[in-house]
This record gives C-alpha cells, structure tokens and sequence, in this order.
C-alpha cells in the first residue's frame, strides 16, 4: 500500500516536496463534516520521481498536482468531493510502471492515472489500463500510433513538431542532418520521421546514432559528427544524458560551427545549462513560459504564486495542467465520477491552455495543438515562429 499524508486544499512547495518517490495521497481537509464524508475521486500521478526522467516526472507532477488543488480549494466537485492525490514513481521503468500501475488500480482504487513519460513506459501500461477500463492520461510528446478507448493523449505529434522543425531548419539554412538520439522508441521513430521530411526537402541524413542510457562521454559520437561533414545535429536525447551531451558539444569545436535541433527541449533543460551551452538550441513547444499571451501570463503567475519564483515553469507543466483540467471539467460536465461517464464527457470540449485554446478529438482521444518554434537566447526561451493551430492526423485510421 502507499503512504498517505493528508494536507489542506491549499499548500507550500516545501509541503509538495515532503510527498517523497513512492506513492502518497493528498486531500483536502478542514471541511465540513459533510463534506468530508463524501468519499474522494482518487487520482494515481504516474510518473518517475527517480531513474534519469525524475526532472520531468516532476514537472509533470506539479502541473496535474496544482490543478487538483485549485479545485479542492475551489470546494471540489459534484456538491463537495474532494481529489485525493496518489503518487507513484516508475523509476524510468517500463516494469515498474506496470506495477505501480496496478498498485493504483486495485489497491488504491484510482479513477485514472496521468502519466507516465517515456513511450516505453507508456506502451508497457497500456494493456493494464485497457483491461480494468481505467483512463489513462498521457501528456508528453510522442512519436504517435497509441489509439485506446482508455488512453487520452495531450500530447504533440510528428505533425506538430517534425515536419514544422524540418520546414523551419531548411528554411534557415540547414542542408545535411545528424539524428543523435537515447536508445528506445520515440528517439527511433522521431528519426525516422524527421529523415523522411528532410530527404523529402532536399536534405540529406549524414549518420544516425543512438546511445545507452547514462552515457558519460560523448568524444567518439562528436568526433563522429564532424566527419560526417553534417551542418545541424537533431537530438533526441532525453533526460541528464541530453545535458551531458549539449555540455560536451558545447565544449568542442563544433559549437558556433554546427546548429542544434532538440525535440523535447524546454526550461527544465535551460536550468541543467549555463547561457552559454544553452545558446542558439532551436526546438518546438506548445507553450515557453516567456510567451506573451494573457493565458501564459496567467499560468506563469499562477505557478509562482504556489511553488515560488524559482519554479521551472515549461511546457510539461502546462500540458499536464491543462490535461487534469480537462479531466475535472469533464467530471462536472459529466455529474458523475463515474469511469465511462467522464471518459465520454472529455472529448470535443474546448479549454484554455497556456496557448490558446485546446480539445481532445473524438476521433482519437488527441489533441490539435498550437504550436511553437522556440529558441534559447541569453538563458531564456524565445519564440521564434508562431505556428499557429496545426491539426495532425488520426491516430485510429
């Protein structure tokens, strides 16, 4: 079972931190009697808090957790029922994942999970969540294909970040392209992706390499880069081994000479790098936390507001934000905390993200996102190109 500790609606970031890498449960107290009675809509934060992605199971964690909060300060949901909050760290482990899954499940009697990050961790889950009919809420980009009744995906495509990143790097010059990328799915079929837009262009592929998680020395991959001749790197990369790389490359003679595109890039890596190493990165986003936008603002002060001025506000956390708000307002749409009834109600309602607005499609329980191509500039992100809406295709044909 989880430890549980129980706290008030409303916390502090030292309290947030207190809930450990295990699993522990929040709920509001200080209710009415009545209220408190009401038996809680229990909510399982699947994520790693441990095992080389805890930067963004953290942030990820911190967006859904701020949500529910907001609506247990709010006076909670269906006349009083308050969330209770139950986190569970998968290690960056797809078995793990599995077992924590069903930990959640039938020990913890969740109504749905949200998480995990990484594409093996999710598709390891996937049956789990399909064979007790629990949702699953997922809101990390992917490479795309998952197409479940029980699995809800905020998250952004090749469609939204591939083929617009290919169009901007030939746009600005980039001609031959090495596919730099961890050792598992998303990296793999990212690549291929990206190879297939960019030979499409024009451009060519000058090698492609995909290293062990915890990779300490990336000498022999950057020696390999500048003979290939290639003018840009694509990284997909992910986690503490990306920052060891970009230090690496930016410690080499290939910085200033050779440009760099990283998928996933965003402020949780901008803190791991200093301006320098950080400088000139180019990547894709749905939301930075430096976008004018009156919704950003709102989000980034927000944020501050419960963690502090510190906090690393980026586009994990918005878009696990954004996913649990969609869950609750599903839950009161619904009048029901009842598994079908709110799965049902999620689909086709609009909601304001921290850029503009968002729904999840019917069609494939995904969203069509707007879209960024952002750029890190003196320490901070900066937009580059305002994309606008890009609706990427069903993934259920």
């Amino acid at each position: 079972m989880e430890d549980k500790v129980k706290i008030a609606g409303s916390t502090t970031r030292r309290g947030l931190l207190r809930l450990g890498l295990g699993g522990v449960a929040l709920s509001a107290l200080g209710m009415p009697a009545i209220v408190r009675a009401a038996e809680p809509i229990r909510i399982g934060i699947l994520q790693p808090f441990s095992g080389g992605l805890e930067l963004l199971g953290g942030q990820g964690a911190q967006g859904t957790e701020m949500a529910l909060l907001e609506a247990n300060e709010a006076g909670g949901v269906l006349d009083g029922r308050m969330f209770e909050i139950i986190r569970a760290d998968t290690k960056t482990d797809p078995k793990t994942a599995v077992e924590k899954s069903n930990e959640l499940i039938r020990s913890n009697k969740i109504v749905a999970a949200i998480g995990p990050v990484s594409s093996a961790e999710r598709d390891a889950i996937q049956s789990t969540y399909e064979r007790f009919k629990t949702p699953l809420l997922y809101a990390t980009d992917y490479e795309g294909g998952v197409c479940s009744q029980y699995i809800t995906c905020y998250s952004a495509l090749p469609s939204h970040t591939v083929t617009p990143l290919v169009d901007y790097a030939i746009e600005t010059g980039s001609k031959s392209f090495f596919l730099l990328g961890s050792d598992y799915i998303w990296p793999q079929k990212m690549n291929a992706a990206f190879r297939s837009d960019a030979e499409s262009r024009g451009a060519s592929i000058a090698g492609e390499e995909y290293g062990a998680w915890g990779a300490k020395d990336y000498a022999p991959t950057l020696r390999k880069i500048e003979s290939t001749g290639a003018d840009t790197v694509v990284l997909t990369v992910v986690g503490g081994d990306a920052v060891t790389f970009v230090k690496q490359f930016a410690a080499s003679p290939l910085k200033g000479k050779v440009k760099v595109l990283f998928f996933g890039f965003s402020e949780n890596y901008l803190s791991g790098l200093s301006v320098e190493e950080s400088e000139g990165i180019v990547g894709t986003a749905n939301f930075i936390a430096t976008l004018d936008k009156p919704e950003a603002k709102e989000l980034v002060a927000k944020v501050r507001a419960r963690y502090g001025d510190s906090a690393i506000i980026s586009n994990t956390v918005d878009a696990h934000y954004t996913m649990t708000r969609i869950l609750i307002e599903a839950i009161k749409k619904a009048g029901s905390a009842e598994i079908e009834a709110f799965n049902a109600a999620m689909l086709d309602m609009p909601i304001m993200s921290g850029n503009g607005e968002v729904q999840i499609r019917s069609s494939d329980r995904h969203a069509d996102l707007n879209v960024l191509i952002v750029g890190a500039k003196g320490g901070q992100m900066e937009v580059l190109k305002d994309l606008g809406r890009i609706d990427a295709p069903s993934q259920c044909s």
